[in-house]
């Protein structure tokens, strides 16, 4: 039994098929008939279409042609890849092929200097080429495409990246750019898109080429949308295709490789940005929904639904986690060297970092009494416990000596460990401790001032001289799921510092004192207990010459270890991202209407200035299709639910509808974060508007011959499309020296190339 299509609602099989085939027809449903299947029903594109023009030929209407009971007729052109009069699609590529990388990597050396992010990911580039490690809030994938480039085209990982407007100089640098700028995105659309129509593949790849923001100079947005937008495409191809939404052709080589697509790519897009699992959620709701479409057609045995299922459950599960842990597994191997990012990770990471001090380290391995130990925070940036000869000021707690995190290490970390009883043993959960700073002999200390900064808790002092001091100074260990009698073992056991006297937890706030305490992290004591990383430490250096030494390679962390830690680190560095005062953020409202952009270099007309912006006339466009795309939907909706067949709907409902889908989850997000913003934060959301703008724009007009007949429909069509693309190439034209380059007057100035075209006072060109 033959598939049955769910784009033809309402339509018994025989006039599905016919209404597929044809290249016009004229149909109604208000008076549905069945037709018996037969052989003779079941016919290929080709043979189906050559019948048909026979019999238009012959004066005749198909059986299935009949009137609506109002006496008028529904007439629909089913135009697309059936069409005779198609443009061919390999010339059409090679257009699209030779637009995508001649926009894309025009002038790629202009500006010879850093611009704004390349100080950021260009650095990161250079720690790949040097294999040093560091830190960054988002996977690895984008930072290692940028090295890798640089590499391949001769960069040798030297350049400092300190700070925007250093001269690049002799340093090969467009590589590095290059990989950012180039994108399949366009072309990708236009093989996708072209499935429902050449012209709808047109009309998205020529939204795509000419967006200002995709051709910016720099190594962000573009390199971080590419992924996205070939998730996004995929679904979108298999959805034109039919290959996943209506299993016309399952498990044949084109299916798999189109599955294997969108694994591979959900993987790239989660790679390089967590913003990828918005891209996820929305493949694993379309996915959910073929599934549960495919549940319910009776011409498949649940054996079939089963290997639909695995199938899946492989392509875009199973695959995806492979190749993302992959990527992870490659960064952690070619970061072998200590770097900046070593103090944002545990003692036991360290470990295993070439030119660490722990890398090949020996050290006894359990904590015990009259040891000389340093004690590392758990958060972010936590610190290590430190102390120095300076006092708090007059006014902030009591005037006694200053305890704090410091990120860096040093011998004021030092601190010599001792039994309240005096008896030298192993240090266990529950032991009543006193930590005494080696080089001042001052006991760490808790009373009831209130800290610094963070004014619920109570100040940490260094009080006392020589081990003498007062009940204050008592703590007790405890190990983080530990028991009674448990050990403390270095590098990797979890330990907390219950005050005995106000029962407050040792705490690192995160907060940086002002110059008083050398800008260092303020330590505090909380009186809320609940376990969390700014109330747990960890034992980095153990020295103690009366226990025997075990070597550190030992307790070096397994892979599965590092990357569970690596991953719940970037979650709190992203979190951590709080705006700072007078931080440039933006707001997503500011987004769709295009209200301010972002500034990559330069500033005067001395410089050579280039402005992130997006293209206005596609932007608004993009915004207006989105009530447009609204009113559309409801129209065929209704008509539809009064028998009409409507030739585009679906691909106006389900791909029109899953990109719609799309935008709201990379845009709506961002009202909840309370991180710092970026107008980049857009693009992945743009890229779902634009093509939905291109889907939508087609179809409204292909929709002219609901109002017109031959040939003027024909000439409105023609002549709207024509004006669509001028409209969007010209408006390119005025507005790409923003992403290219400009020097000489300023927008408001005569004689600039940008004169007149500051249409929003925020911009700020």
């Amino acid at each position: 039994k033959p598939p049955r299509s769910p784009c033809c609602r309402g339509l018994e099989l025989q006039q599905c098929i016919t209404q597929w085939n044809k290249t016009g027809d004229t149909s109604t449903l208000r008076n549905r008939k069945t037709f018996p299947l037969s052989e003779k029903t079941f016919q290929t594109p080709s043979t189906a279409v050559s019948k048909d023009k026979n019999s238009r030929t012959g004066g005749q209407s198909s059986e299935d042609d009949t009137q609506s009971s109002n006496g008028t007729s529904a007439q629909f052109s089913v135009r697309g890849s059936l069409g005779t009069n198609e443009p061919p699609s390999r010339v059409l590529l090679m257009l699209v092929v030779g637009l995508s990388f001649s926009t894309r990597l025009y002038k790629i050396t202009e500006p010879p200097h850093v611009c704004w992010d390349e100080t950021h990911f260009g650095k990161m580039g250079s720690y790949y080429i040097n294999r040093t490690f560091f830190f960054d809030v988002h996977p690895p994938l984008g930072k290692m495409l940028i090295g890798l480039a640089g590499y391949i085209t001769g960069y040798d990982g030297t350049f400092p990246f300190i700070k925007p407007g250093d001269k690049y100089e002799h340093h090969n640098y467009w590589g590095m750019r290059g990989v950012c700028h180039f994108s399949h995105t366009p072309i990708q659309s236009f093989h996708s898109f072209k499935k429902s129509s050449y012209i709808m593949g047109v009309d998205v790849s020529s939204l795509l080429l000419c967006s200002t923001v995709l051709c910016s100079v720099g190594l962000l947005s573009p390199n971080l949308c590419l992924p996205h937008s070939a998730g996004v495409v995929s679904v979108s191809h298999c959805c034109s295709h039919h290959c996943l939404s209506a299993h016309i052709w399952p498990f044949t080589a084109p299916w798999w490789l189109w599955l294997v697509l969108i694994g591979v790519n959900l993987a790239g897009a989660l790679g390089v940005k967590f913003v990828g699992l918005f891209v996820i959620v929305l493949v694993g709701l379309n996915t959910v929904w073929d599934l549960w479409r495919l549940l319910g057609d009776l011409s498949l045995s649940l054996v079939d639904i089963a290997k639909h299922f695995l199938a899946r459950v492989v392509g875009l599960i199973l695959l995806p986690l492979f190749i993302y842990v992959t990527i992870f597994a490659i960064h952690f191997v070619v970061l072998n060297k200590s770097g900046p990012g070593d103090g944002f990770f545990s003692s036991a990471f360290q470990s295993r970092l070439i030119g660490n001090n722990l890398h090949n380290a020996s050290m006894p391995e359990y904590l015990a009494y009259g040891s000389t130990i340093t004690v590392k925070n758990l958060r972010i940036a936590g610190g290590y416990l430190h102390s120095h000869w300076h006092l708090y000021p007059e006014g902030v707690g009591a005037r006694q000596q200053q305890v704090t995190a410091y990120l860096h290490k040093d011998y004021n970390n030092l601190w010599l460990i001792y039994s309240q009883s005096g008896t030298p043993d192993l240090v266990r959960h529950g032991d009543i401790i006193r930590l005494e700073h080696k080089e001042t002999t001052r006991n760490l200390h808790s009373h009831l001032h209130e800290a610094p900064l963070t004014k619920k808790h109570f100040q940490v002092t260094g009080y006392g001289t020589n081990g003498t001091g007062d009940t204050n100074d008592l703590w007790q260990v405890e190990v983080c799921g530990g028991r009674k009698g448990d050990l403390v073992k270095v590098l990797r056991s979890k330990v907390r510092f219950l005050h005995r006297a106000t029962g407050c937890v040792l705490y690192s706030s995160g907060k940086t004192l002002p110059k008083w305490g050398w800008e260092q992290v303020e330590v505090t004591c909380s009186p809320y207990l609940k376990e969390t990383p700014s109330s747990q430490w960890n034992i980095e250096d153990h020295i103690n010459p009366r226990l025997p030494n075990i070597s550190l390679s030992v307790l070096k962390p397994h892979f599965l270890e590092i990357l569970l830690e690596s991953h719940i680190i970037m979650i709190r560095g992203n979190s951590g991202l709080k705006p700072k005062d007078n931080e440039m953020n933006s707001k997503p409202w500011h987004w769709p209407i295009n209200y301010q952009g972002l500034r990559f270099s330069g500033v005067n007309e001395t410089e050579y200035r280039v402005y992130l912006l997006g293209n206005p006339v596609i932007w608004w466009m993009n915004l207006a299709t989105l009530g447009l795309y609204l009113i559309m939907v409801a129209v065929a909706s209704v008509a539809l639910q009064r028998g009409f067949s409507l030739e585009h709907a679906c691909v106006l409902m389900r791909g029109g509808g899953l990109l719609l889908l799309g935008w709201l989850l990379h845009y709506v997000p961002f009202y909840t974060m309370g991180r710092v913003l970026y107008y980049h934060h857009y693009f992945p959301a743009m890229l779902f508007n634009t093509m939905l703008t291109g889907i939508t724009l087609d179809i409204l007009l292909k929709s002219a011959d609901l109002l017109l007949r031959p040939p003027y429909s024909d000439w409105l069509q023609r002549v709207g499309q024509m004006a669509f693309l001028f409209t969007v190439l010209y408006s390119f034209y005025l507005f790409h020296p923003l992403s290219y380059g400009m020097t000489g007057p300023l927008a408001h100035e005569p004689g600039s190339a940008m004169a007149g075209l500051k249409w929003m006072d925020s911009w700020e060109f």
